[in-house]
């Protein structure tokens, strides 16, 4: 997952202003930081969407292929 693709998850997934405010201010507990501190230090981008998706207790049919484009755009 590159960060484009975490960007497009984010705001797919929790909305613009919702998906700001958790990857600014949720606290991942598996890294003890935000997801943009997490991002910052180097994480991965996939092993935070997964996190974060756990955290908001996303279903699992929808952490996996999100954030990629549709081929027909």
């Amino acid at each position: 997952m590159k960060h484009s693709e975490f960007a497009r998850a984010i705001e797919g997934e929790f909305g613009q202003a919702m998906g700001q405010a958790l990857v600014r201010d949720l606290v991942l507990d598996v890294f003890d930081l935000t997801a943009a501190d997490a991002l910052k230090s180097g994480v991965r981008p996939r092993e935070v969407w997964v996190a974060l998706c756990q955290a908001m207790d996303v279903p699992e049919s929808r952490i996996h292929g999100a954030g990629l484009r549709d081929p027909k755009e």
